[in-house]
């Protein structure tokens, strides 16, 4: 469901698009990073790859999926992506930006819109600063704890029931 937080995180990532740039939302676990991206795909019609990151990866397995990104027009999530090392994020950093430079020189003059989306969860043990070159392709997206009682406030007057301000509140305090 859409909410101030949903619309302002949705605001920054199409400002973020506008600008040719990426979005990268980070906060907590529980905040809507990953859900607020692929909704906004869902509602102009993108589809959404979720791609789960770990300290595992190498540059070729992140080079072949923004390639097929590239080639389909569809967006990459790549969730928790300060979990790579520093060393994989150098060379991510080139990669991204060959891509950027490829989708500015499109031939047909109207550059597709390069999603490419990173979640992170600063903070957390075993988490990675973004190099410099990295960090300048993406829009910091500030992401807090959701207002869960007005969460639940709009599931209960979308199912009909007309005192959902005053159980929002009671259910929240009960779960």
């Amino acid at each position: 469901m859409i909410t101030p937080l949903t619309e302002r995180c949705w605001l920054t990532i199409t400002s973020a698009l506008a600008l040719r740039l990426g979005a990268a939302p980070s906060g907590p676990a529980g905040t809507g990073k990953t859900e607020s991206v692929k909704d906004l795909g869902k509602a102009l019609g993108k589809y959404c790859l979720v791609f789960n990151c770990s300290d595992q990866l190498n540059y070729r397995v992140l080079e072949n999926l923004f390639t097929g990104v590239s080639l389909t027009g569809t967006w990459a999530c790549l969730d928790e992506f300060n979990r790579i090392h520093l060393e994989v994020l150098s060379v991510v950093a080139s990669q991204l930006q060959h891509l950027r430079n490829a989708a500015l020189l499109a031939e047909d003059k109207r550059p597709r819109a390069l999603g490419v989306f990173i979640t992170m969860n600063p903070g957390y043990k075993g988490r990675t600063e973004l190099p410099d070159n990295l960090k300048m392709m993406f829009r910091p997206v500030a992401m807090m704890i959701p207002d869960y009682s007005l969460i639940a406030e709009i599931c209960l007057f979308s199912e009909g029931f007309l005192q959902g301000k005053e159980l929002s509140r009671k259910m929240t305090k009960l779960y």
